[in-house]
């Protein structure tokens, strides 16, 4: 094991930085797409209506936003660098949750 990570098969795989700068960028995508988050988990909801705590339905509803935050976290490392894409990842995550709460005071 690296102290940067762990590799498997001769790939750098696994570093901190990646998990860190995914999840950061998941936040800030589904935050700033909260309306498609909200019909994504109603719509597993209701094809799951087996499942009354709708917790399936909700980690189902994630899904995309991590598969984008993975392609954006790569394409982020190979054009700036491997240490931008934490960066960049908790700038969307504050504009996110801007916006976020901004879209929720118009509500109002």
């Amino acid at each position: 094991m690296d102290a940067m990570g762990v590799e498997l098969g001769g790939l750098e795989a696994i570093r901190p930085s990646l998990w860190a700068a995914t999840a950061l960028w998941s936040l800030g995508l589904m935050w700033g797409l909260s309306p498609l988050h909200r019909r994504l988990q109603e719509g597993w909801e209701k094809q799951l209506a087996w499942d009354p705590s709708g917790a399936l339905a909700s980690l189902l509803s994630v899904l995309p936003f991590l598969l984008a935050a993975a392609v954006v976290v790569a394409l982020t490392e190979l054009s700036l660098g491997n240490s931008w894409a934490v960066s960049w990842g908790l700038i969307a995550c504050v504009g996110g949750g801007l916006y976020e709460l901004g879209r929720r005071d118009n509500a109002r």
